[in-house]
C-alpha cells in the first residue's frame, strides 16, 4: 500500500480523531454495551447488537487511521507556482460542460462536498504539474476524455 500524502492540517485532524476514538470513543461504547447488557437477554436485545455494531465500525476506523498515519507522508499544499499539485483546488471544464471545482489529494482531505481527485488516479496523473489553460487527456473506463484546466488555486 502506497503511503498517504496528507497536508499538515489533515494529518493533525486525523491524529486528533484517532486520539478521540481510542479514548473517549472506546469508553462511551463500552458504557453503551454495558448498559444494554444490563437489560437482559442478549439474543433479542437490539440495543446490545447496535452497540456492538457501532463498536466494530469504530475499531475498523481506528485500524484504518493507525495504518494510514503510520506511513503517511506530510506534504505542504502546492499550487503556489500555478501548477496542479497535491492539496490544490482546480477548476476543470469537460468538453460541452460547465466548469467544476475539484480538490486534488486524499479523500481524507475532502473539503465540504467538493469532489476529490486522487493524484494517483488517471485524471490526477494527467493534471499533476499542468497549469491553467492546458488541456489534458486521460484514459477513463468509457474511453479517452479531454478536460481543460480553467483555474488552479488553493
Amino acid at each position: 500500500m502506497e503511503p498517504a500524502r496528507l497536508t499538515p492540517e489533515t494529518y493533525e485532524r486525523l491524529q486528533a480523531e484517532l486520539e478521540d476514538l481510542t479514548t473517549r470513543g472506546r469508553v462511551e461504547i463500552a458504557q453503551a454495551i454495558e448498559a444494554a447488557r444490563a437489560l437482559g437477554d442478549l439474543s433479542e436485545n437490539g440495543d446490545y447488537h447496535a452497540a456492538k455494531d457501532t463498536q466494530g465500525k469504530m475499531e475498523s476506523r481506528i485500524r484504518q487511521l493507525q495504518a494510514m498515519l503510520k506511513t503517511a507522508v506530510v506534504v505542504g499544499p502546492s499550487g503556489d507556482d500555478g501548477c496542479v499539485g497535491h492539496g490544490v483546488v482546480v477548476t476543470l471544464r469537460y468538453e460541452g460542460d460547465d466548469p467544476q471545482e475539484f480538490f486534488v489529494g486524499s479523500i481524507e482531505e475532502r473539503r465540504g462536498g467538493m469532489p476529490v481527485v486522487s493524484p494517483e488516479a488517471p485524471l490526477g496523473r494527467a493534471l499533476m504539474g499542468r497549469s491553467a489553460g492546458d488541456t489534458v487527456e486521460y484514459e477513463a473506463p468509457g474511453g479517452v476524455l479531454r478536460v481543460e484546466i480553467v483555474k488552479v488555486g488553493q
